[in-house]
């Protein structure tokens, strides 16, 4: 599939959040974190669907590096507005914005390459710049492990 730009109108999640490096949440922390949300699902009221969104906040320094450098993962649900937050999750409001969209095919373990791509390659060559948020839909065809693994990609633009 090609990378497309779309807009998406302002929306709320509501979730559990996270502060760790990728080498952090890939150890553990985000299965754990997967499974407390989707253990707990019917506690988030007004939830649009029972699609996991894993978004990730970056702070605004040039030299943010995700590798080593800490930074913000909420694995949450799209609800209809945040009421009632359960105890530890929190709510976020996801502004309206402009987003390059990709659908990444195959084990989420190279998920990389796909970002790869999008932040390098497809940012370079349609002079496009991002903000400082992403975020991945794990709807039915989610399958970490399996070749047949789809994720929805949606990196907000400047």
């Amino acid at each position: 599939m090609e990378a497309k730009v779309i807009t998406l109108p302002a929306f709320y999640v509501v979730g559990y959040q996270v502060e760790a490096d990728v080498a952090a949440f890939e150890s553990g922390l985000g299965k754990r974190t997967y499974h407390s949300l989707t253990a707990g699902r019917d506690q988030v009221l007004n939830k649009i669907n029972d699609h996991v969104i894993l978004m990730q906040l970056y702070p605004l320094t040039p030299e943010f590096d995700p590798q080593v450098d800490r930074f913000v993962h909420m694995l949450c649900y799209t609800v209809s507005h945040p009421d009632e937050i359960p105890l530890d999750m929190v709510s976020h409001t996801v502004p309206e914005s402009r987003y390059v969209t990709y659908t990444h095919t195959g084990l989420e373990s190279e998920l990389s390459r796909s970002y790869d791509y999008l932040y390098g390659e497809w940012m370079s060559a349609t002079g496009n710049e991002p903000k400082d948020y992403d975020f991945e839909v794990w709807d039915e065809r989610y399958s970490p492990d399996s070749l047949d693994n789809e994720i929805e990609m949606f990196i907000a633009l400047k």
